[in-house]
């Protein structure tokens, strides 16, 4: 029952996050999607819900996990479409998930788990900030700062191990993305091609080879 619930939060969701990613990408507080883009919206998310509360279960961290899924929908949607991860998506999925896993440890005992949740996290962040420094064309700070709730969601679940599961697989997906982009004739050697979609990508499909909890 907790997937089907999950599900049908995400569908109900979804025409809500579609307004909310088209508002961020023109930022146009009266934007309004489409419909295709409205139903696509909700059965991307009422699935990502679904698949999501199978995994994890019926313990406090789902919450900040679903919270991070939403948002990611949203994320997703406005890199692809302007380049950019608005703070005001990020920075809250950041604190409900850290909220909910410090609750998790003070309920269910994951106490392990918080620690190397927010240690990774953090760990993940201040790399990336030092890549972003070095070679600033590589990697967007919205990037550097996406890492830092994929890093406590993937810490979390699956420690160091799991963390570098999804990160390789965001690479992975992010070449593959852009040897397509050149194939179709949509991008040059030289041209910024949105890293959002493939990090959240590989770090779900990371968090999901884990397995349920």
């Amino acid at each position: 029952m907790l997937p089907l619930a999950a599900g049908l939060l995400g569908a109900a969701l979804g025409p809500w996050l579609a307004r909310a990613t088209v508002r961020f990408a023109s930022r146009d507080p009266g934007a309004v999607p489409g419909r295709a883009r409205a139903a696509l919206t909700a059965v991307v998310t009422a699935g990502s819900l679904a698949g999501v509360a199978a995994l994890v279960g019926p313990r406090p961290v789902l919450a900040g996990v679903l919270w991070l899924t939403g948002a990611g929908v949203v994320l997703a949607g406005v890199d692809l479409a302007t380049h950019r991860l608005p703070d005001a998506v990020t920075f809250p999925a950041l604190a409900v998930l850290l909220v909910s896993v410090g609750v998790d440890a003070a309920v269910v005992g994951s106490v392990d788990r918080a620690r190397d949740g927010v240690v990774l996290g953090a760990l993940a962040f201040g790399v990336a900030a030092a890549v972003r420094l070095v070679t600033p064309a590589g990697l967007g700070f919205g990037d550097v700062k996406l890492l830092a709730p994929l890093g406590v969601l993937l810490g979390w679940r699956g420690g160091g191990p799991l963390l570098l599961t999804g990160l390789f697989l965001g690479l992975l997906l992010g070449a593959l993305g852009s040897l397509v982009l050149l194939a179709l004739r949509r991008a040059r050697w030289r041209s910024a091609v949105p890293f959002g979609p493939p990090l959240l990508v590989g770090a779900a499909l990371a968090f999901a080879l884990a397995g349920p909890l």
